[in-house]
């Protein structure tokens, strides 16, 4: 029987890595624009390899691949793999958590350095004929006076903190998976995060979303940062309570935020972000750079080749 690789679908250019790997273990390959679970399950029925981007790959999938197959998700969440369906189908699950992590950093810098010295609010003044720098600029603080806090540190945290270091910023984390000595030898205090919201002028997010993360700045924990401090977000949309955030901008509670990841995507044109002071907004672009898209494709077109050798995918998903 002819082995099978599905993509459910992608936004690729196209998939000649994908396919080079299909051919050579002399696999079928067949992509898709699949959305639904029941959209997917028609076309993976057998299935020995699927390939998902954002398709869902709920219950009816599960049940429709071949027994034992290999689910890859083309990103670094998997949050659109029902991994309890999969588990109980017996699936193998793959995803790519390392693709970006340099693209994600420098945004995340980038996005930082506008904040800090407010770009934002001083490119709107002149746009609105304005040419009042103070009024829209204070208060800023040196970047040697300036404490830049980490919720959470993984990969991508630590590469933002080292491109970061020669800025002269004190850092400052909050992460229970990390140590004093750890944090100390990256060159940050480890705090806990009451800690962090009361002392950092700027927070980065680089923590997944968990039961506890989930929903964390909501008003109460915004009320406690600091009333010029900042906070940014590229790695999950959940963290954070969309609608206190926007309130909190309004009120002056906070200072500024820039926004990469949301709760729904694309943010709807309802969201009260789209009209919040303060805010630089952008359409879940941190993970992009060409390099990246190719990267991404290759790690699983990779993982293709071992699914169809019969080994688990270079990074497994424990379920």
């Amino acid at each position: 029987m002819t082995l099978s690789v599905v993509i459910s679908d992608y936004t690729f250019p196209n998939l000649a890595q994908e396919q080079a790997a299909a051919e050579a273990k002399g696999a079928s390959l067949v992509a898709y624009q699949s959305k639904s679970d029941a959209e997917l399950a028609k076309v993976v029925n057998g299935a020995d390899v699927v390939a998902v981007q954002f398709a869902t790959f709920g219950p009816l999938c599960c049940a429709a691949v071949k027994p034992g197959a290999t689910v890859i998700r083309y990103g670094v969440g998997y949050d659109n793999i029902d991994l309890e369906a999969a588990k109980k189908a017996g699936l193998k699950v793959g995803y790519v958590p390392d693709y970006c992590i340099d693209e994600v950093a420098e945004h995340s810098c980038a996005a930082a350095m506008a904040l800090l010295r407010k770009l934002v609010p001083l490119d709107a003044s002149v746009r609105a004929g304005e040419w009042a720098a103070v009024k829209h600029a204070k208060p800023i603080k040196p970047f040697a006076e300036t404490t830049f806090g980490f919720f959470g540190m993984g990969q991508i945290g630590q590469r933002i903190l080292t491109r970061l270091k020669g800025f002269g910023f004190s850092f400052i984390v909050a992460d229970p998976g990390l140590s004093e000595k750890q944090a100390e030898k990256m060159g940050a205090a480890l705090v806990d995060e009451d800690t962090l919201l009361t002392n950092a002028d700027i927070i980065s997010l680089n923590a997944p979303a968990t039961v506890k993360t989930t929903n964390f700045f909501n008003a109460a924990r915004l009320a406690r940062m600091r009333p010029h401090a900042m906070i940014i977000n590229s790695a999950r949309g959940q963290l954070i309570v969309e609608n206190d955030l926007a309130d909190a901008l309004e009120k002056g509670l906070i200072g500024g935020a820039a926004i990469d990841v949301f709760q729904a995507e694309p943010l709807a044109m309802s969201s009260l972000l789209r009209k919040a002071p303060n805010l630089l907004l952008t359409p879940h672009v941190a993970w992009y750079s060409e390099a990246a898209i190719n990267r991404l494709q290759g790690f699983v077109a990779q993982d293709i080749t071992r699914a169809l050798n019969g080994d688990l995918p270079r990074k497994p998903v424990r379920i």
